[in-house]
Protein backbone atom coordinates (compact mmCIF):
# COMPACT_ATOMS: atom_id res chain seq x y z
CA UNK A 1 0.00 0.00 0.00
CA UNK A 2 2.93 2.39 1.15
CA UNK A 3 4.45 1.41 -2.27
CA UNK A 4 1.67 2.49 -4.26
CA UNK A 5 1.52 5.83 -2.61
CA UNK A 6 4.97 6.42 -3.21
CA UNK A 7 5.01 5.38 -6.97
CA UNK A 8 1.32 7.46 -7.72
CA UNK A 9 3.25 10.38 -5.71
CA UNK A 10 6.47 10.31 -7.97
CA UNK A 11 4.19 9.92 -11.14
CA UNK A 12 2.78 12.93 -10.11
CA UNK A 13 5.75 14.82 -9.96
CA UNK A 14 7.43 13.23 -13.06
CA UNK A 15 10.01 11.02 -11.58
CA UNK A 16 8.21 7.52 -11.97
CA UNK A 17 10.65 5.91 -14.06
CA UNK A 18 13.64 6.92 -11.57
CA UNK A 19 12.49 5.42 -8.48
CA UNK A 20 10.19 2.65 -10.45
CA UNK A 21 13.29 1.66 -11.80
CA UNK A 22 15.28 1.88 -8.37
CA UNK A 23 12.47 -0.56 -6.42
CA UNK A 24 12.69 -3.16 -9.37
CA UNK A 25 16.60 -3.22 -9.73
CA UNK A 26 18.09 -2.06 -6.48
CA UNK A 27 20.47 0.11 -7.98
CA UNK A 28 22.83 1.95 -5.72
CA UNK A 29 21.79 5.67 -5.85
CA UNK A 30 24.96 6.44 -8.20
CA UNK A 31 24.53 3.92 -10.20
CA UNK A 32 20.87 4.82 -11.21
CA UNK A 33 22.00 8.51 -12.18
CA UNK A 34 25.05 7.26 -14.08
CA UNK A 35 22.99 5.17 -16.72
CA UNK A 36 23.11 5.96 -20.25
CA UNK A 37 20.73 5.34 -23.25
CA UNK A 38 23.43 3.18 -24.29
CA UNK A 39 23.16 1.26 -21.20
CA UNK A 40 19.60 0.45 -21.81
CA UNK A 41 18.90 -2.64 -23.89
CA UNK A 42 14.86 -1.92 -24.58
CA UNK A 43 13.95 -4.86 -26.57
CA UNK A 44 16.48 -7.39 -24.41
CA UNK A 45 14.91 -5.69 -21.51
CA UNK A 46 18.50 -5.38 -19.52
CA UNK A 47 20.43 -2.71 -18.34
CA UNK A 48 24.35 -2.71 -18.16
CA UNK A 49 25.15 -1.25 -14.77
CA UNK A 50 28.99 0.66 -16.35
CA UNK A 51 29.40 3.58 -13.96
CA UNK A 52 28.44 5.90 -11.58
CA UNK A 53 27.83 9.44 -10.65
CA UNK A 54 29.06 11.02 -7.90
CA UNK A 55 30.04 14.60 -6.10
CA UNK A 56 33.86 15.00 -6.24
CA UNK A 57 35.05 18.38 -4.38
CA UNK A 58 31.65 20.23 -5.17
CA UNK A 59 31.62 18.99 -8.76
CA UNK A 60 28.98 15.86 -10.19
CA UNK A 61 30.93 13.27 -11.80
CA UNK A 62 30.84 10.00 -13.81
CA UNK A 63 33.11 8.06 -11.55
CA UNK A 64 34.08 4.01 -11.87
CA UNK A 65 31.87 1.54 -9.78
CA UNK A 66 32.64 0.35 -6.26
CA UNK A 67 33.62 -2.95 -7.18
CA UNK A 68 34.36 -5.43 -10.04
CA UNK A 69 31.38 -7.13 -8.91
CA UNK A 70 29.22 -3.87 -9.35
CA UNK A 71 29.97 -3.83 -12.98
CA UNK A 72 26.40 -6.47 -13.97
CA UNK A 73 23.76 -6.44 -16.40
CA UNK A 74 20.72 -7.04 -14.91
CA UNK A 75 17.13 -8.08 -16.66
CA UNK A 76 13.93 -6.01 -16.10
CA UNK A 77 10.67 -7.08 -16.97
CA UNK A 78 7.95 -5.51 -19.42
CA UNK A 79 6.80 -2.94 -16.96
CA UNK A 80 9.83 -1.20 -16.43
CA UNK A 81 11.20 -1.40 -20.32
CA UNK A 82 7.58 0.50 -21.26
CA UNK A 83 8.39 3.49 -18.17
CA UNK A 84 11.79 3.57 -19.74
CA UNK A 85 10.10 3.59 -23.24
CA UNK A 86 7.97 6.43 -21.93
CA UNK A 87 11.33 8.38 -20.34
CA UNK A 88 13.07 8.28 -23.26
CA UNK A 89 10.83 9.75 -25.02
CA UNK A 90 10.50 13.06 -22.55
CA UNK A 91 14.37 12.95 -22.16
CA UNK A 92 16.92 14.34 -24.72
CA UNK A 93 20.62 13.48 -24.24
CA UNK A 94 22.91 10.72 -23.13
CA UNK A 95 21.74 10.17 -19.81
CA UNK A 96 18.43 7.99 -18.74
CA UNK A 97 17.83 10.72 -15.97
CA UNK A 98 19.08 13.88 -16.71
CA UNK A 99 19.21 16.82 -14.55
CA UNK A 100 17.88 20.12 -16.39
CA UNK A 101 20.88 21.48 -18.27
CA UNK A 102 21.23 17.60 -19.44
CA UNK A 103 24.15 16.65 -17.28
CA UNK A 104 24.09 13.76 -14.63
CA UNK A 105 21.84 14.73 -11.66
CA UNK A 106 23.72 15.69 -8.50
CA UNK A 107 23.00 12.50 -6.00
CA UNK A 108 21.88 15.23 -3.45
CA UNK A 109 19.22 16.44 -6.03
CA UNK A 110 17.72 13.15 -5.85
CA UNK A 111 17.49 12.32 -2.28
CA UNK A 112 15.42 15.85 -1.89
CA UNK A 113 13.39 14.81 -4.94
CA UNK A 114 12.30 11.23 -2.77
CA UNK A 115 12.01 13.11 0.45
CA UNK A 116 9.68 15.73 -1.22
CA UNK A 117 8.02 13.00 -3.01
CA UNK A 118 7.51 10.85 0.06
CA UNK A 119 6.54 14.04 2.12
CA UNK A 120 3.58 14.51 -0.04
CA UNK A 121 2.09 10.80 -0.42
CA UNK A 122 2.33 11.21 3.75
CA UNK A 123 4.47 8.88 3.88
CA UNK A 124 7.94 8.68 6.40
CA UNK A 125 11.44 10.15 5.45
CA UNK A 126 13.50 7.20 4.59
CA UNK A 127 17.35 7.61 3.24
CA UNK A 128 17.79 6.22 -0.48
CA UNK A 129 19.30 3.05 0.02
CA UNK A 130 16.55 2.00 1.92
CA UNK A 131 14.83 2.23 -2.01
CA UNK A 132 17.88 -0.71 -2.60
CA UNK A 133 16.75 -2.72 0.99
CA UNK A 134 12.85 -2.62 -0.25
CA UNK A 135 14.25 -4.10 -3.21
CA UNK A 136 15.97 -6.90 -2.06
CA UNK A 137 13.54 -7.70 0.70
CA UNK A 138 10.76 -7.78 -1.31
CA UNK A 139 12.28 -10.34 -3.77
CA UNK A 140 13.71 -12.39 -1.42
CA UNK A 141 10.46 -12.43 0.89
CA UNK A 142 8.77 -13.39 -2.83
CA UNK A 143 10.99 -16.38 -3.72
CA UNK A 144 13.87 -14.80 -5.60
CA UNK A 145 16.93 -16.64 -4.52
CA UNK A 146 19.75 -15.35 -2.73
CA UNK A 147 22.25 -15.69 -5.88
CA UNK A 148 20.39 -13.88 -8.07
CA UNK A 149 19.25 -11.02 -5.28
CA UNK A 150 23.09 -10.81 -4.82
CA UNK A 151 24.07 -10.70 -8.04
CA UNK A 152 21.53 -8.25 -8.95
CA UNK A 153 22.77 -5.66 -6.29
CA UNK A 154 26.26 -6.18 -7.05
CA UNK A 155 27.66 -7.84 -4.05
CA UNK A 156 30.71 -9.81 -3.22
CA UNK A 157 29.01 -12.57 -2.59
CA UNK A 158 26.00 -14.23 -2.08
CA UNK A 159 27.37 -14.83 1.74
CA UNK A 160 27.76 -11.02 2.01
CA UNK A 161 23.82 -10.00 0.75
CA UNK A 162 22.87 -13.49 3.30
CA UNK A 163 24.25 -12.08 6.16
CA UNK A 164 22.42 -8.57 5.37
CA UNK A 165 19.00 -9.54 5.04
CA UNK A 166 19.44 -12.49 7.32
CA UNK A 167 16.15 -11.34 8.64
CA UNK A 168 14.08 -12.01 5.23
CA UNK A 169 15.59 -15.55 5.09
CA UNK A 170 14.53 -16.78 8.52
CA UNK A 171 11.28 -15.83 7.60
CA UNK A 172 11.26 -17.58 4.97
CA UNK A 173 12.88 -20.47 6.58
CA UNK A 174 9.91 -20.71 8.99
CA UNK A 175 7.35 -20.28 6.08
CA UNK A 176 9.45 -23.35 4.77
CA UNK A 177 8.68 -25.30 7.91
CA UNK A 178 5.15 -24.61 8.17
CA UNK A 179 5.04 -26.09 4.53
CA UNK A 180 6.95 -29.12 5.05
CA UNK A 181 5.18 -30.18 7.97
CA UNK A 182 1.80 -29.84 6.37
CA UNK A 183 3.44 -32.00 3.39
CA UNK A 184 4.47 -34.81 5.97
CA UNK A 185 1.38 -34.41 8.44
CA UNK A 186 -0.77 -36.89 6.92
CA UNK A 187 2.87 -39.16 5.92
CA UNK A 188 2.31 -41.25 9.37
Amino acid sequence: EKIGLYLAEAEKRGLLAAFYLELTTGLRRGELLGLHWEDIDLEQQTITVRRQVVRINGQVVEAPLKTKNSYRTLSIGADAAEILRQQKENVGGIYVFPSPTGGPISPDSVLHMLHRVLKRAGLPKVRFHDLRHTFATLALQNGVDIKTVSGMLGHYSAGFTLDTYAHVTTIAQRQAADVMGNVLSGAF
